[in-house]
Formats: C-alpha cells, structure tokens, sequence
C-alpha cells in the first residue's frame, strides 16, 4: 500500500513536472518567435533605412553632376565671351596707346603746375581737421557748462531749502528752550521765594517761642534737611538746565558748519549760543 501510494504520488509528480517543462518550453519559444519577429522588423526598417538613404545620396549626386555639367557649360560660354573682351580691349589699348602718352605727358606737366595747389589743399585739409576738433571741444566744453550749471542751479536750490529747513528748526529749538528755560528760571525763583519766607517764618517761630537749646538743635537739623533737599532740586535743575544749553548750543555748532559747508554766510543766522549756568549760583 504504502508502495502504491508513493507511486502514485510519484507519477502525479512526474505529470506535474511535464507539465510545467511543456509549459515553460512553450513560454520560451513564445518568446523566442517574438524576438526573432523582432529582429525581423528591425531588419527591414533598417533595410528600408539604408535603402532611402542611399537612394537619397544616389539622386542628390544625379542632381549636383546635372548642376556641375550646366555650371561647367555656362562657365565656357563665359570664357568665349572674355576672350572675344579680351581681344577687343586688346586691340583699344593698342589704338589708344599714343594718346595715352600724350595724356601722361600732359598730367605730369599739369601735376607741376597743380604742386603749389596740393600743398595748399592740404594745408585747408588740416585747417578743417583742427577747426572739427576745436568745434568738438567747443561743443564738449558747452555741454559740460550746461550740466553744470543745471548742477549749480540743483545745489543753489538745494542750498536754499536746506537753509529754511536750518532757519525753522533752529528757531522751534530756540522757541522750545526758551520756554523750557523760562520754566526752570521761574521755577527757581519760586523756590528761592518760598525757601526765603520759610527762613523768615522759622526766625520769627524761633523768636516767639523761645524753644530750648536741644528743640532748637532739632529744628535747625530738620531746617538742614529741608535746605539740602532744596538745594539737591535746585542743583538737579540747574544741571537740566545745562544740558538743555549744550545741547542748544552743539546743534547751533551743527548748523554753523552745514552753512559753511553750503557757501551760506554765519551773519545771516541771527541765533547766538546760550550761556550754561554754573552749579552753585
């Protein structure tokens, strides 16, 4: 049994196999006949190719030996017809060989008397050359005046624009500090007033209370106190105020130098520099 079966199994084996090699067999000359159907077309078109090409070649040499044989026969025609010019020229040089003598004796007679004139025709020649030249440096030297007097006219207004541009802002800075300074001033004097009536108000509280000496040395250093706070604002606006007038006067110096820079008189600025005040007074 077990016999039979593997023989069984063999022999459904062996027809598988079969089968797959016919198939494959089949697959490969498949293929094969395509390839050979392949090679077939590219053969042809190959042939077809060549063939035209050489067919091309064939009928343009027909056609360039066709082209070559008329050029060739019109070339001779030319050639008959330069030789019956040549020997009619031939025979004019040789009837015009004694007037030609004449004629050159004639020009080198005439080419004696006309020496003075070439000299001068060329000495004209060379006026003409340098009169061009010196139009073209005149023409040069014109354009190059026209551009820049548009230039000058450019700057010129330029110059102008920025002058009223410096005159305005020097005048709002002038406007703006002034005021800023009659601020600070009035503050000042504000503070100087009511410092001065505090003093005489706590000479008069002193006197009419008649405070012992350790009250008195109180109220003398708490009077110090406020004194030195006062005087710490007074400096801090002083020294504001400093800064404003530096400031003031480096801008002015700014302005000074832009003018000069662009031809503008200092005497038509009218604005004068700003005194900065001293810390402590």
């Amino acid at each position: 049994e077990i016999e039979a079966k593997y023989a069984e199994k063999m022999q459904v084996l062996r027809d598988e196999l079969d089968l797959r090699r016919k198939t494959e067999i089949h697959e490969v000359e498949e293929r094969k006949n395509s390839h050979i159907s392949e090679l077939v077309r590219n053969h042809e078109k190959a042939f077809s190719d060549m063939k035209s090409y050489y067919n091309d070649i064939t009928f343009k040499n027909l056609a360039l030996i066709s082209l070559l044989k008329e050029q060739m026969e019109e070339m001779k025609k030319r050639e008959n017809h330069l030789e019956k010019e040549k020997a009619d020229v031939l025979l004019q040089n040789k009837q015009l060989k004694e007037p030609l003598q004449q004629a050159q004796e004639q020009l080198f007679e005439m080419q004696k008397k006309l020496a003075h004139y070439d000299k001068d025709k060329e000495a004209l020649t060379n006026t003409k050359a340098r009169l061009k030249v010196t139009q073209k440096e005149l023409k040069d030297l014109q354009w190059e005046h026209e551009v820049l007097e548009q230039r000058f006219s450019k700057v010129q207004a330029e110059r102008d624009e920025l002058y009223q541009k410096f005159t305005k802002a020097i005048k709002e800075v002038q406007q703006k500090t002034g005021f800023k300074n009659l601020l600070l001033e009035r503050k000042l004097k504000g503070l100087l007033g009511v410092l001065e009536q505090k003093e005489v108000e706590l000479g008069e509280v002193l006197a009419a209370s008649k405070l012992d000496p350790g009250a008195l040395s109180f109220a003398s250093h708490k009077l110090e106190d406020v004194l030195n706070s006062k005087n710490s604002t007074i400096r801090d606006m002083q020294l504001q105020l400093a800064r404003v007038c530096k400031a003031y006067n480096d801008m002015l110096q700014t302005f000074k130098a832009k003018l000069t820079a662009f031809g503008i008189p200092l005497d038509n600025l009218g604005f004068t520099p700003l005194d900065s005040p001293v810390l402590g007074q």
